[in-house]
């Protein structure tokens, strides 16, 4: 048995850099390499590709950056874990072993199977399904159907002897957990362990956002261009270290991994994966030399029987056009063609018998549109006019497509055309999650043709009573007679899921964050967030993490539908957290003085 394991990880997500893995590879001294190529929208692409060519559904990619390393990862044994299989592993496995074939290189490429539930779909319908937040039914048409399946597959396929794994919807970490799992022979019932697994996957599955990348202090991270890429050095114990390859650019500290930590999570007490419920509330960050940080204290519990789905359904059509207008009076020439665009092409719908926009959205870029209240420019010289429009006949958004044109010469002075010409109709995709009984997926791996059953593990009794009471931050001591912006006190991040963005908020100093949490209640977040907010199901939850002295905030129903269904220019809430890093936060005077 190993006394440590290193992985990396080259890839955040369908189109990152080609040059992740190479860099890894040349200077990682690694064991494993992982990929992490799909998010809930790209399986819907997947699946359209998939429906044009039966040869199509997967990350092309994966195979044009490791078709020139495959004999460096066969000298160096380096085993391949990816999720780039998407809704065709079994493709995507063909055209990888071509390539293999082509090189000369003998690689043993397994696939895991059972995560598709597209050909069961109509038998879901008939099982009452409802959607996991809003209680909706099953629509009747999906693109797209697909269990988050655990890391059980995976290490079954490494246990038969594969060097490169090709997945199709597992949970991110999972790519790295089963590596742990099958390298140092843990448990399936050694709950603490998975966790500290799964969390050293959910820090470098988004690549290089855990060195420096999208990290607050931006100014401190060296040398974008050649920033390093994660790896994880993983003990039997579960305790891990985040660092990068020696001379690459980046940074490494317990702020840049703790931003990663709570990227994209909720409760951060309930994590829950198919194989561990995780509870990150304990989690410490030391450094532990130049951009190295020592990570422990992850919990774990049993988990559910239950797998989450995720399915993808059209719902119309939409189409985003985007005008620059210049001059004097800007936005207030914008304000107005913005709306004559809308007023006209509304009427013409309603002539034809096609009915009202089921949506619209304007914002104009360059007025501090996403800010809502807090923009503070009122006026512009130079504002782009996006509008974005949403109605269930294509026919209508090609209507509006063609008449957008007419304001280069019909209204204000200044507009300067439609940027990238005439806007395309694109049909809008939304999200459908469920929950479904493990029993529904069938998993099984495939090497060489020859197909083996993959059995879980024996269920464990869970019951939400073992969830850990929620910890409540320390109030603060003393009188707050200053005030200073949440950025001088605290990182901060914002990530998604779904229709739900969350906020990670870190202090810089432990001893500030009393003073966060006494002035950002949910209650403040909701009025300092609300121009995100849905005005009727929108609402923040707030969680403490005592081991690293962190807030989490879960902002349900902000993204205006989220991913590819959201008309904003910021479907994600990527400027969530710089939104909430402008808040004044009260403190006494002596922490005020620290920053002056």
């Amino acid at each position: 048995m190993p006394t440590a394991i290193r992985i990396g990880c080259a890839s955040a997500f369908w189109g990152d850099t080609s040059t992740a893995a190479e860099q890894l590879v040349k200077g990682g001294r690694l064991d494993y390499l992982v990929f992490d190529y799909l998010a809930e929208i790209t399986m819907s692409i997947m699946a359209g590709a998939r429906l044009k060519d039966p040869q199509a559904g997967f990350a092309g990619d994966f195979i044009d950056i490791l078709t020139p390393l495959l004999p460096q990862l066969a000298q160096q044994r380096i085993r391949v874990i990816s999720n780039a299989g998407g809704v065709n592993p079994t493709a995507c496995a063909a055209a990888l072993q071509a390539a293999c074939d082509r090189a000369g290189v003998n690689l043993k490429i397994a696939v895991l199977l059972g995560d598709d539930l597209q050909p069961q779909f109509k038998g879901l319908g008939a099982q009452g399904i409802t959607e996991m937040f809003s209680g909706a039914p099953l629509p009747p048409l999906c693109v797209s159907t697909n269990a988050y399946l655990g890391a059980p597959g995976i290490v079954e396929a490494l246990r038969l002897g594969a060097d490169i794994v090709i997945t199709g919807r597992v949970v991110d970490s999972a790519v790295v957990s089963a590596a742990l799992v099958h390298g140092f022979g843990w448990s399936w019932h050694d709950y603490d362990r998975l966790a500290q697994a799964a969390l050293a996957g959910h820090i470098i599955e988004c690549g290089a956002q855990c060195t420096g990348g999208n990290f607050t202090d931006w100014r401190e991270v060296p040398d974008y261009e050649h920033i390093g890429f994660p790896i994880v050095e993983v003990s039997a114990d579960g305790q891990f270290t985040v660092s990068k390859p020696e001379g690459s650019g980046g940074l490494v500290t317990p702020l840049t991994v703790g931003e990663q930590m709570l990227y994209e999570i909720g409760d951060p007490q309930a994590y829950l994966l198919p194989d561990v419920i995780c509870d990150f509330t304990q989690v410490k960050l030391q450094q532990h030399g130049k951009n190295a940080v020592r990570v422990h204290g992850a919990k774990g519990l049993p988990p559910s029987g239950k797998y989450k789905v995720s399915a993808t359904y059209p719902d119309g059509f939409r189409c985003t056009a985007s005008c620059l207008i210049a001059g004097l009076d800007a936005v207030d020439k914008a304000r107005r063609v913005s709306q004559a665009i809308i007023d006209k092409t509304t009427q013409m719908l309603e002539q034809r018998g096609w009915g009202p926009y089921s949506e619209v959205n304007v914002e104009l870029l360059g007025s501090e549109a996403t800010y809502g209240p807090h923009g503070r420019r009122r006026d512009s010289r130079e504002v782009v006019i996006k509008l974005a429009v949403r109605h269930p006949n294509k026919q209508a958004l090609v209507l509006f497509s063609r008449e957008i044109a007419q304001a280069a010469t019909g209204m204000a002075p200044g507009l300067t055309g439609i940027v990238g010409g005439r806007p395309t109709v694109y049909p809008l995709i939304r999200l459908f999650s469920f929950l479904i009984d493990k029993a529904a997926c069938t998993l099984q791996v495939d090497i060489a043709g020859e197909r083996h059953l993959c059995a879980l593990p024996p269920p464990a009794t869970f019951s939400s009573d073992d969830l850990p009471v929620p910890h409540e931050p320390p109030r603060p001591q003393g009188r707050a007679d200053a005030s200073v912006p949440l950025v001088k006190l605290a990182v901060a991040r914002a990530g998604d899921k779904g229709d739900h963005s969350n906020i990670g908020v870190m202090p810089r100093r432990p001893e500030y964050l009393p003073w966060i949490a006494e002035a950002l209640t949910p209650a403040v977040v909701v009025d300092w967030m609300g121009h995100v907010l849905d005005p009727v199901h929108g609402r923040v939850a707030r969680w403490y993490l005592p081991g690293t002295h962190s807030l989490n905030f879960l902002l349900e129903n902000a993204l205006g539908g989220g991913g590819v269904a959201s008309l904003r220019i910021d479907p994600q809430g990527k400027a969530f957290a710089q939104q909430l890093l402008e808040i004044q936060i009260p403190v006494p005077q002596s922490i005020a003085e620290q920053f002056e």
